[in-house]
């Protein structure tokens, strides 16, 4: 190998630092009652969700040092189990503030997809909400 084709050694570890970091959980799949019309009232339809944050990084080395997936998948599924939610847009936002009542977490996006809102019509419909901490 030739010195013009050789890569770049990488930094020494003094020299990097982790600016930031996210967390995250795809495809959250829970049954919940929301919606606004009568039909969904009273009956639990699908939900997936999509959660991602992001975290204020001071180190990482033990799980309790970051945000646990599955603490995400129960403020999900705690929500559903609440009862009934109007609007999808409330729901993505109460799970997002949910996400941010930890301190580490300074921003939180909510992607909830309705599989069943426009059936047969369309796949799914849904909203993205992010929240941060302000």
């Amino acid at each position: 190998m030739t010195a013009a084709s050789a890569s770049p050694a990488p930094p020494p570890a003094a020299q990097t630092r982790v600016v930031g970091s996210k967390v995250f959980v795809r495809g959250i799949q829970l049954m919940a009652e929301v919606g606004l019309y009568a039909h969904e009232r009273g009956r639990r339809q699908p939900l997936i969700l999509d959660v991602e944050l992001d975290i204020g990084f001071s180190g990482v080395e033990h799980l309790s040092d970051t945000v646990n997936y599955e603490t995400i998948v129960q403020a999900a599924q705690s929500l559903a189990d609440e009862g009934h939610v109007e609007l999808v847009e409330l729901f993505a936002e109460r799970l997002a503030q949910r996400c941010l009542a930890d301190p580490r977490v300074t921003r939180a996006r909510v992607r909830l997809e309705k599989p069943e809102a426009l059936a047969p019509h369309a796949a799914g419909a849904g909203v993205e909400i992010t929240l941060v901490r302000g």
